[in-house]
């Protein structure tokens, strides 16, 4: 589906056809003909359009044709019906810069284009340098939200986990270590992408531009900065928690040996007067009682022996 925006009077209007001065913006679901409708209007190499629809499509910046072409990471919440799936992942998105123009296509639904619409009144489509540079400022604002809401879960999942040793509580813990991954992997070539269009000046900012780029370069490496320390810690954790498991497997194995042992002792006494040969004391009256008492004074000294290594 196509959107098209126009800035009028400070208020946001959506149009229907494509004008000099709006925003396009691609949403799902994609159609191909409305590619190549998009790519005839506009004069888009058809391939910009296209790649877009690649998740795994890594930030970078390309000209082609006069038409600027620049791909961006963005997190968003995994909609997977899979349990053991990120809580959160990143997705592309291809903004392209026409001579009349600013494209954006997100092969998802994301908050940074939706916080982005709800400024654009704000916006001059006629500097399209800082329009990119506001929808980067978007993308890190949303980076920096997930992380505090990662955070948030870690420490509840952990709390949890110290008071009941849940197996669910440490695959949730995972779901979040596997969203840090992709969010590490996302901020290190988005730092990269900004970087390089400051070096090369792809965009050909001006100096007020530039210095705002340049704040959005160390808000990416904070963010970045943050995720690692995130994973860190929950990598700490959960090695700590494997270790703790570990340990508790370890005292089970040896209370459950030492009840094994101290059982084991009376039943040999108790087997050994149960024999059909001749035994000692097997006229005495007290027969039954001598195997009885060994087996009580057995168990008793070895229980206290188990006690004082404190094997219970």
């Amino acid at each position: 589906m196509i959107q098209y925006f126009k800035n009028i009077d400070n208020q946001t209007v959506e149009i229907d056809k494509p004008e000099d001065g709006v925003w396009v913006n691609l949403v799902p679901p994609f159609k191909e003909e409305e590619f190549v409708d998009l790519s005839d209007q506009l004069d888009i190499p058809i391939e910009f359009l296209r790649d877009s629809l690649d998740i795994d499509e890594r930030p970078r910046f390309e000209l082609a044709d006069n038409v600027k072409f620049l791909v961006i990471k963005t997190p968003t919440e995994n909609n997977s019906f899979n349990e053991s799936d990120a809580y959160y992942i990143t997705i592309p998105i291809c903004i392209i810069l026409t001579h009349n123009h600013i494209v954006t296509v997100n092969s998802f639904d994301n908050g940074a284009i939706k916080k982005f619409l709800h400024t654009f009144q704000k916006r001059h489509p006629d500097k399209r340098s800082m329009m990119v540079l506001k929808v980067f400022e978007k993308i890190v604002q949303n980076f920096l939200e997930y992380l505090k809401e990662i955070n948030q879960k870690r420490n509840q999942y952990e709390q949890s986990l110290y008071d009941s040793n849940s197996n669910v509580d440490l695959l949730k813990l995972l779901r979040i270590q596997k969203s840090l991954v992709y969010f590490v992997t996302a901020l290190r070539s988005n730092e990269m992408l900004m970087m390089k269009l400051e070096r090369t000046n792809f965009l050909q900012l001006t100096d007020d531009e530039r210095e705002f780029l340049q704040d959005l370069i160390v808000d990416t490496s904070q963010a970045l900065e943050m995720a690692n320390i995130y994973t860190n810690i929950l990598s700490g954790t959960m090695d700590a928690f494997a270790s703790i498991i570990s340990n508790n497997l370890n005292t089970v194995m040896k209370r459950l040996t030492s009840i094994t042992i101290i059982l084991s002792l009376p039943i040999l006494v108790t087997s050994i007067y149960g024999m059909n040969v001749d035994i000692p004391y097997q006229h005495s009256n007290h027969a039954f009682y001598i195997p009885v008492v060994i087996s009580l004074i057995v168990s008793i000294i070895i229980s206290g022996y188990f006690m004082k290594k404190k094997w219970f």
